[in-house]
Parts: C-alpha cells; structure tokens; sequence
C-alpha cells in the first residue's frame, strides 16, 4: 500500500459521498404538512406561506417585529424564591427551570420591554410558550407589576402578548395568588388612566384567562387561537355533549362579543399602533414613515434604553405634538 491508494481512494469517496443536511433548516407546518424554508419561514413571523397557520413566536422575536427599527430595552423582573415549596415529582422543580432556560436561552415564562411603535413609547409585556407552557408563576405575576409600574411611570400604554397553559404547578397556591396580583397591576393602568390592551395567542388558556389575559380595555387574537379556561375536551367530557367547531377559537370568539378583533400577526404592528395612538388621543402615523433610526451607531437594546421612545402623553395634560412619522 501507498500514499496513492491511502489517500486518494477516500478523498474521492467523500466528494461524492452525500453530506448531512442540518436538522432545522426545514420545519413542517402543524396544519398543512407543508415543509417551510427556515428563513423564508423566520421573515413571515412563523407565519405558513402556505395555508397561513399562525405557528409559535418568542416574545424576543415579536417585540424585534414590533417596535420600530427592532429597538427596545429590556425592564428588569424582580426575582421570586426559585423553589418556594421544594416541589418535586419526576423532576425536582429547580432542575425543570434549569432545562427551561437551557432550551429557551430565556430566564423566565414572560419578557418586559420598553420601546416605540410608530413613535410612541410603549410597555410590551410577552408569555413564552415554550419556556413550561408559559405557564403562570411568581415570576410572571412580578413582571405584570413591573410592566404595569414601567407604563405608569412613563405615562405609556401597555400591550401584553398572553400564550399559556395555566397557572404553574410547581408554585402551587403561590401560582394561584398571581390571578388577583395582575388584577392589581391592571388596577394601576385604570387608575392613571393608561390604555391595557391584550393580544391573545394560541393557546391563551386556565388562570391567565379567568385574570389579566380579559381584563383588557381591547382585545385581540390571532387567527384561530384557542383561548379558554377549561379546554374543549374537558368541556365535552363534563356535559357529554359535542361542542360546536372552531368553539373557543378567536374567530368564534369574535362571533360573539367576546374579543374586539382578529389580525394576522404580519398586520399586528400597523393595527396596534393605530389603536394605541387613537387610545392615547394622539393622531395617526403618516403609514409606510418612521421615524429616523437611533443615532450614533448605539445597538438598538442600548438606544431605547437611553431614551430614544417617542412622546407619551402627559398626566392631566393634553398629549403633545408627535413627530412626523
């Protein structure tokens, strides 16, 4: 053997051989089973180019569509007890966080931010599905009141993205003493006069329902969202009856009066900021105009942070005049 038959018999092999694809270049679509291009699917905001299946979105993701130019500074939560009753049953409670937050990136089941939308300081406050169902514990109850406290102090309506299964069984009645703490937080928003709106995602479901998630001042929903206390089959099998289709979908929501719109998440920038300027008193943005970009090269987390949120309106005082957008 020499140099010839050890070497080029497996370069030649390995140019023809087939190569591995990476696993998440392609998703499949829950609805259709149409394979979706990963890019092509991130630029529709996991939206199916297909059959239009509104899939699941980070909170982080969402706010970069939301705000103008991606640009918003992150409101810090104050951090509750990490195991309060030592809960354990397959897995302790503090090793299922630690997994949580490996297979998220993310500290927690909600995300608070401040940033603009067509030039008006906003509160967004976002439930990530992924992160334990979104489910609601001490740390999502503090961060409605952080959200809520930001918005008061400065004078700026508050927007929060609801997606969950429920309230966190791990925390037990600590979970459940969250429902009555965001009604607080929402009690502030009512006493200073600041709108609440709520964008309910798929699945809006349990104690986030029956608290924060329709205490709203405006409601919307993402097409075909499940949004309930006790889901379908819970229903069914109580009553022993079949339930009507699409029952406790947005759509047969918005048939009857219990939500105010349906918008697909490719228009939710334009719809929210026009429902948030007219809640605010202000006029509408010029469409299709923003205003300039954060100057001096800052990243776009550190321009908000610095105070580049557009006109709020002041207590007791009429709003003042917005910049041309």
């Amino acid at each position: 053997m020499n140099w010839i038959t050890d070497y080029v018999p497996p370069k030649i092999k390995s140019f023809f051989q087939r190569r591995e694809m990476p696993e998440n270049l392609w998703h499949k679509c829950d609805s259709c089973g149409q394979m979706l291009f990963h890019r092509d699917l991130a630029e529709a905001l996991n939206v199916c180019t297909s059959c239009g299946h509104h899939m699941a979105i980070t909170p982080r993701d969402r706010f970069r569509a939301l705000f103008d130019h991606g640009a918003f500074a992150e409101i810090a939560v104050p951090e509750p007890l990490a195991d309060p009753l030592h809960f354990r049953d397959e897995k302790r409670y503090t090793d299922r966080m630690k997994d949580a937050r490996r297979k998220t990136g993310e500290h927690e089941a909600m995300l608070v931010a401040k940033g603009n939308i067509f030039g008006l300081t906003t509160i967004c406050a976002g439930q990530d599905f992924s992160f334990m169902g979104g489910s609601m514990g001490m740390h999502v109850g503090n961060a409605l009141l952080a959200a809520a406290d930001a918005a008061v102090a400065a004078r700026a309506p508050l927007v929060v993205f609801t997606a969950a299964g429920g309230a966190r069984m791990q925390e037990g009645i600590l979970s459940l003493m969250q429902m009555p703490r965001t009604t607080i937080a929402v009690a502030q928003l009512r006493d200073a006069g600041l709108p609440f709106v709520v964008v309910l995602t798929n699945p809006t479901t349990g104690g986030v329902t029956a608290s924060y998630a329709m205490l709203g001042d405006v409601h919307i929903a993402e097409p075909d969202a499940l949004i309930c206390f006790a889901g379908p089959r819970v229903i069914e099998q109580t009553i022993r009856e079949t339930l009507p289709e699409g029952f406790q979908r947005s759509e047969y929501l918005l048939d009857h009066g219990m939500i105010d719109r349906v918008v697909k998440r490719g228009e939710m920038r334009e719809e929210l900021g026009r429902i948030l300027r007219l809640l605010m008193g202000l006029p509408p943005a010029v469409h299709g105009e923003l205003p300039p970009p954060p100057a001096g090269g800052k990243p776009a987390a550190a321009a908000a942070q610095a105070g580049t949120s557009g006109p709020a309106a002041p207590a007791g005082g009429p709003a003042p005049k917005p910049e041309a957008l």
